[in-house]
């Protein structure tokens, strides 16, 4: 499994040799976020971790802005010995460790940071309890400004049945598009989109990059990359590497869903094994949204949804023959 790793700070990218030699981590984003932006680039490129360079004042507030937006581990690295305010600010504001970087770092320092950015990945950070609030991004849209109600859903192992079985239950004239994440083999993904085509009166499609959602439609991630929903309605593919071993990722999709729609977003997490999406359907859930998780005895693997259920994400926890109904009645009130 490899980590995402997004660089932040002027100059750092080109010191950090070897770095990404191993299998272990992978960079995301451009080779350097400045300050203003990284939070922006976090949001953006779902990073497993951070490395910050405190090489200005402007890097704390980025920490700052990053716990306050989107918690993910971060790693600090303060060019001088540790003695300064802002290696203890960096904690202060929620950076899990902070590491003294040379002037000329050798490769054997970049290994130690690599051995550090691995364990650190794994850590679930909370939001910062101090410094600012919770803003959203530039540019997203909420609540009833968004253009639609929109549903994404996330299954893996066993997911076309059931998901076939709900969406048998939906009208044609439905009023919400439809993101829809599986995990499956490569390639399979358009004969998926045939098939489901077959079994429901709603219009099924892989989805495409820059393709406007319309409402009555089924969108599927294809199979080797990340579908994600935008404010405007439109869709994304990132072709990225995979997150948490998975690509597409149901965390990413979710995740985009309650950040550009809000209140107006719908989650359902479905059969599967792993844990993948429960993330993201928590994130849906905080942001105003209403979430479903598929029950036990309906699912081929009590995995995913469990997960889901057990993180506090799930508002409703329903066998797979009242998803599609319960679908129909909440996205009206959307």
């Amino acid at each position: 499994m490899a980590y995402r790793v997004l660089m932040v700070g002027r100059g750092v990218r080109p010191l950090a040799r070897g770095l990404f030699d191993s299998e272990s981590l992978v960079q995301v984003g451009p080779p350097e976020s400045d300050f203003g932006a990284a939070a922006a680039a976090v949001q953006r490129h779902f990073p497993d971790v951070v490395v910050v360079d405190l090489s200005g004042r402007e890097a704390l507030g980025a920490i700052e802005r990053i716990m306050a937006e989107r918690p993910v581990p971060i790693l600090a690295l303060h060019p001088g010995v540790l003695t300064g305010q802002d290696a203890f600010q960096a904690l202060a504001l929620g950076a899990l460790d902070v590491v003294e970087r040379p002037v000329q770092p050798a490769v054997e320092f970049w290994g130690s940071v690599a051995r550090k950015l691995v364990l650190l990945a794994q850590v679930k950070v909370p939001r910062a309890l101090h410094g600012l609030s919770v803003r959203r991004a530039a540019g997203v849209v909420e609540g009833p400004s968004a253009p639609f109600p929109v549903v994404a859903l996330a299954a893996s192992l066993g997911g076309p049945k059931a998901v076939a079985q709900v969406l048998r239950m939906i009208p044609r004239g439905f009023p919400a598009p439809i993101a829809y994440c599986q995990h499956i083999s490569e390639g399979f993904t358009e004969g998926l989109a045939h098939w489901l085509a077959s079994e429901t009166a709603l219009r099924v499609r892989e989805a495409t990059h820059e393709a406007m959602m319309e409402p009555g439609t089924v969108y599927i991630a294809p199979s080797g990359g990340h579908l994600l929903v935008r404010p405007d309605g439109r869709l994304e593919l990132d072709a990225g590497p995979p997150l948490r071993g998975f690509r597409p990722s149901c965390d990413m999709l979710l995740t985009s869903a309650a950040e550009a729609f809000g209140p107006r977003c719908i989650g359902v997490i479905m059969t599967g094994m792993g844990r993948d999406g429960a993330r993201g359907l928590k994130e849906i859930r905080e942001r105003g949204g209403r979430t479903i998780a598929q029950d036990e005895s309906t699912c081929v693997v009590y995995g995913m949804p469990r997960e889901a259920v057990q993180l506090g994400a799930a508002e409703e926890i329903l066998p797979v023959d009242r998803i599609g109904p319960t679908l129909v009645q909440w996205v009206d009130a959307c």
